[in-house]
């Protein structure tokens, strides 16, 4: 499970003195936290793979909107930490799917809904995040679906 990675990450951290690594650890297990919080009144709990999962993918979200302010407002040390935040975010994510393959997925699942123009995209969106929204970045995948029902 991944939750017992970044639990053990955190413990390998802290004993090698990574401070910066440590610290970004124990902000994915804080907001894990909070997801588990929200989900006490769920009526059916997720899988907990896919929770994490979908904690760690928002979360490198806001780091990649946080560079490009950061970038567009010349605070390159701001950038660089977010920069690092991210990737040890990301080491915890599942293998993503290559460009080329997410394309090969997109037009199989077009061809299975009978998308043919860009008002089915909701149809292929829906499809792809329900089957493969662990390994794919949904935000990259809209453009590749988009350009894929021009």
């Amino acid at each position: 499970m991944i939750r017992d990675t970044i639990k053990s990450a955190q413990i390998t951290a802290m004993k090698a003195g990574e401070k910066d690594r440590l610290a970004t650890v124990r902000l994915i297990l804080a907001k894990l936290k909070d997801r588990d919080i929200e989900l006490r009144t769920a009526t059916a709990l997720p899988d907990d793979d896919a929770t994490v999962v979908e904690v760690l993918q928002k979360m490198v979200k806001q780091r990649r909107e946080s560079i490009d302010m950061f970038i567009s407002g010349g605070r390159d040390e701001l950038a660089a930490r977010e920069q690092a935040e991210m990737a040890v975010i990301e080491s915890f994510l599942p293998q993503q799917l290559s460009e080329d393959e997410t394309r090969a997925v997109i037009n199989a699942i077009k061809v299975e809904v009978g998308a043919a123009s860009v008002k089915d995209m909701g149809k292929v969106m829906s499809v792809l995040k329900e089957r493969h929204g662990q390994v794919i970045d949904m935000s990259k995948a809209s453009g590749l679906v988009k350009a894929a029902l021009a």
